[in-house]
């Protein structure tokens, strides 16, 4: 990944912010008459089963898995099973849903890059955050609460959480709410877990497992424990998690429960245990999020991968709250945490960086030219452009010269969410910025 990969161009906005979509308005829009892609034939279809195909075998984390869902799409594909499917976002959820019958992975996915984003639905807002960090409080009885969402990079991860756990230090115990966490960065997870160990030793948190691309063979990426300004030892914590807690909040909700540094309260997790990233594009507008690696746990040598996390106290996921409370002597049946804080510790940033929009308009003016400006890239994207510089020209320079551009949102992993309005057509376009102003990441939909 590919860790960092994950993030690149190509990838949906809902993919990237499990769950609840942060990063996309919370409110509709107008909408104006959509970029409409045209229909797809039998060659498109075989080029994308194809590549689909050989991406399975040459990348996904489990070779055998891999190859028996390859045999599978290219067995529908023969039977006629996907002549009827005429649009790109059709297919993408049929190709989907057809690997998934084999793999019963949660993390792999067939995208449509020129679909349109869904009509909003009714619901919760998404919470706005801050590097993946919404909150921070001090309860009732002096006990620290604390709602992370996701794991971004650590450059992007390690400003809000360490303000937000040096505000909490000083509580009596603290609550980690993971209910919506959707995942992230397996070094994010360490540095949080590293905030509960005592730093006297290096502790070994976890291992990602990742297949070398096209062989049978392995690597092993370690991640240990690391150095933080501040800990936060022998007191009660707490974590709450619920279904939507996935991949990346598994693997915090995982660690701290092996290590023995914390008790959870909730519902069972996702189960999403293979981290990925793309692999090259599969079709014209097409892309595929591919698991080419496993979670190992030190301890017990497996993970939580369709199973999911189980917590040490079952509970709903919408009374998990006022369980672990209870616990720690404060009784109420108030779910609401606004209304519960007696002071807040930390405020998710809710404007754009300085200098986002201007970066991001150099970003699509350079690569709808197919002539980017590298130096103003993070190493790992700017690789990534090279990779898919033809695919990302043709996806940026089919919408035309950008019109306008305006700010909607802070995503869950700390980037800056525009609504572009181009001379074709409009999208929402996220940005990344890291602190000293290079791109990170950059993602886009059409509306």
């Amino acid at each position: 990944m590919n860790r960092t990969r994950m993030l690149i161009a190509r990838l949906a906005l809902t993919l990237l912010a499990l769950p609840g979509a942060p990063g996309v308005a919370q409110t509709p829009i107008a909408r104006q008459k959509p970029l409409i892609s045209k229909p797809m034939d039998a060659a498109e279809r075989r080029s994308v089963v194809a590549k689909t195909a050989e991406a399975m075998r040459t990348h996904y984390v489990f070779p055998e898995v891999g190859a028996a869902a390859a045999a599978r799409i290219e067995s529908e594909l023969s039977s006629g099973h996907y002549d009827a499917l005429q649009t790109s976002g059709e297919f993408a959820e049929r190709l989907t849903n057809d690997l998934f019958l084999v793999t019963r992975d949660k993390h792999l996915r067939v995208l449509a890059t020129d679909t349109p984003l869904p009509a909003m639905k009714a619901g919760p807002p998404s919470p706005h955050a801050e590097g993946g960090v919404v909150r921070a409080d001090r309860l009732a009885g002096d006990i620290g609460y604390l709602e992370v969402v996701a794991f971004p990079r650590p450059v992007l991860f390690k400003p809000p959480v360490d303000k937000a756990m040096t505000a909490l230090a000083g509580t009596k115990a603290l609550v980690i709410d993971l209910r919506r966490n959707g995942g992230g960065d397996p070094a994010a997870v360490a540095y949080l877990v590293s905030w509960f160990l005592d730093g006297s030793t290096s502790v070994h948190i976890n291992d990602v497992v990742w297949r070398n691309p096209g062989t049978d063979t392995f690597r092993i990426e370690v991640f240990n424990s690391v150095a933080t300004p501040g800990k936060y030892l022998s007191r009660p914590v707490y974590l709450l998690t619920s279904k939507d807690t996935f991949s990346g909040g598994e693997e915090f909700s995982y660690d701290m429960k092996t290590l023995k540094l914390a008790v959870l309260v909730g519902a069972v997790t996702g189960g999403g245990a293979n981290p990925g990233g793309p692999v090259p594009p599969i079709g014209a507008r097409f892309d595929m999020f591919m698991p080419s690696g496993r979670a190992q746990n030190p301890i017990t040598k497996t993970n939580w991968e369709g199973v999911g996390v189980t917590p040490d106290v079952p509970a709903p996921a919408d009374a998990a709250l006022d369980v672990a409370l209870a616990r720690l002597g404060q009784t109420t049946n108030e779910p609401d945490v606004e209304r519960l804080s007696r002071a807040h510790l930390f405020t998710a940033r809710t404007s754009a960086a300085p200098g986002s929009q201007a970066a991001l308009r150099r970003l699509l003016k350079g690569l709808a030219s197919g002539a980017p400006d590298y130096s103003a890239l993070d190493q790992d994207f700017g690789d990534a452009v090279r990779e898919r510089l033809a695919q990302m020209k043709a996806d940026v320079g089919r919408f035309g010269a950008i019109q306008s551009m305006r700010f909607r949102s802070v995503d869950s992993m700390g980037g800056d969410t525009y609504e572009v309005t181009f001379a074709k057509g409009r999208a929402l376009v996220g940005v990344m910025m890291r602190p000293d102003g290079k791109v990170m990441a950059m993602q886009y939909r059409p509306l």
